[in-house]
């Protein structure tokens, strides 16, 4: 493990964030080593690892989930919610920095000519009014875009650059205007409600946003819980200071700002301490800025429902095979059941199962079967081929289904980037997951995680350039370790909001 030279006030800023002199070491190896390409079999389609629900298989999965939300479960729905909405502005700050006064580029030029179409229209319009002594209108006649920009962007208007997606002005109705937050509460409600009325959704959050967070909610709340007789009961969280990474420069060594040690935030891998830290037997976890409007809803509704019946009816069997094998030694003939059921309904492989038999069999399975569940939908990639469901070697031989990014995918081999370029679907952040054992007690998730399964960047930092290290991603390396089940979702229940002209498509609409 590397050796690094301390300083006093380095030890101080280390205890304060709870992070200990070895975890800091070991981050600096993994700059040093770099992390190791996985090993695909071949992307997960519909002839291997991947579901496509048939029509009464569909309904099943409805019928199941209904069933669980009259028990005394808590269902919880989780949004990682801390990212900032600067990217989704990317053309209209380059055009605002910009020597042209009048836009140049076409998704600058689409803005303008849709700007009454976007829901924080009228907002942004009271602002010029205000700042400016001219309505929008007025201002793009006299060709004064970027007044218009400068009050979208900064903090003498609407401050939407520096503000997070979840707190924009997404969808317009009758008679108000919805953020995401608010979309997600009418989420929550039409498919994680228990039979007590009872909605709990957990957003995470930036430290500098908690407080704006709290207070839209405290606005909005009282609204949402009126319209579906519900009681939400809506927590935050942050990412711990604990699961910041240490930065380095390009010789490796720790990167320093003023003497100072230099951290950064671990990536959304970090939120797998968020998600440990709750009490939940299922919870949905969906981003932020995957929402529509309420006349767009019922396939994201259906759908969701049905991921969370399958997880529950591939929970049951779980269970039960778990209590008997609990029992004593199985017979082999049970043993080849359950072992087809991990294989066939959980996608545990085992190239030498063959040679296995009694105790031996039974200890593989109750390991393979005795751990967290997630069932994630996918979508069709109509696009490039990129990230998304693949079946991957483990590091015990076995072979399970993963999903990867392609920072993950070694693309300098042609067999590897093929394997990745025949990928048929993609990973639209759409998971349901069980975190609690067959005795109702919950898993540690943290020992769950591949950690050889981060990702290192190129920053840079008062013009110097450092390298950055992202903990294993949520949904891939930190969840590594569970047992997952693709299933085919419609890409209608796939609408994220990347950029800000997004908000023009019809599903935003």
């Amino acid at each position: 493990m590397s050796e690094i030279i301390l300083s006093q006030s380095d030890r101080i800023l280390l205890k304060k964030k709870e992070i200990s002199v070895s975890q800091v070491k070991a981050q600096i190896d993994a700059f040093i080593k770099g992390f190791p390409f996985l090993t695909i079999i071949r992307s997960a389609g519909p002839d291997s690892g991947l579901i496509q629900v048939t029509n009464e298989e569909l309904s099943e999965y409805l019928i199941k989930w209904d069933s669980y939300l009259e028990k005394k479960k808590t269902i919880l729905k989780f949004v990682p919610a801390s990212g900032a909405a600067s990217r989704m502005f990317k053309d209209l700050f380059g055009f605002l920095d910009g020597s042209f006064d009048v836009p140049e580029n076409e998704p600058v030029k689409q803005f303008f000519a849709a700007i009454n179409h976007f829901a924080f229209y009228d907002l942004l319009n009271e602002c010029c009014l205000k700042n400016e002594g001219k309505d929008i209108p007025a201002l793009m006649q006299d060709g004064q875009f970027k007044k218009i920009t400068d009050n979208l962007l900064n903090r003498k208007g609407l401050n939407y650059g520096a503000l997070p997606k979840g707190l924009l002005l997404f969808h317009t109705y009758d008679q108000s205007k919805r953020t995401p937050l608010m979309e997600h509460l009418a989420e929550g409600a039409l498919y994680t409600m228990n039979k007590q009325g009872v909605v709990n959704i957990h957003f995470t959050v930036s430290a500098e946003h908690r407080q704006l967070f709290e207070k839209h909610l405290n606005e909005v709340v009282s609204e949402f819980e009126a319209m579906y007789q519900a009681q939400f009961v809506v927590a935050f969280s942050e990412q711990k200071p604990s699961t910041d990474t240490i930065a380095v420069d390009e010789n490796n060594q720790p990167f320093r700002d003023n003497g100072e040690l230099v951290f950064r935030p671990g990536g959304h891998g970090a939120l797998i301490e968020n998600l440990n830290d709750l009490n939940a037997d299922i919870i949905f976890i969906k981003n932020i800025d995957n929402v529509v409007p309420d006349a767009l809803k019922n396939p994201t509704i259906i759908y969701k429902k049905m991921l969370a019946g399958l997880l529950v009816k591939l929970q049951e069997q779980t269970f039960k095979y778990l209590r008997m094998m609990d029992k004593g030694l199985l017979k082999d003939e049970k043993l080849w059941e359950i072992a087809g059921f991990s294989e066939g309904s959980l996608n545990n492989i085992h190239p030498g199962i063959g040679d296995l038999a009694g105790r031996e069999l039974q200890d593989y399975l109750y390991g393979k079967l005795n751990r967290p569940i997630r069932v994630c939908g996918m979508v069709k990639n109509t696009g490039e081929p990129g990230g998304g469901p693949f079946l991957t070697v483990n590091q015990d031989g076995t072979i399970s289904t993963q999903i990867l990014e392609s920072s993950q995918i070694n693309l300098t081999d042609p067999v590897e980037k093929e394997k990745m370029m025949q990928s048929t679907h993609f990973n639209p952040v759409d998971l349901v997951c069980g975190v609690k054992d067959y005795k109702g007690k919950k898993f540690d998730l943290l020992q769950h995680v591949d950690k050889n399964t981060g990702f290192i960047s190129l920053k840079s930092k008062n013009g110097k350039a450092l390298k950055a290290l992202e903990l294993p991603g949520l949904w891939n390396g930190a969840m590594s370790d569970w047992n997952t089940v693709f299933v085919e979702v419609p890409v209608a229940t796939f609408n994220p909001v990347k950029t800000v002209n997004d908000l023009l498509r019809v599903e935003h609409q």
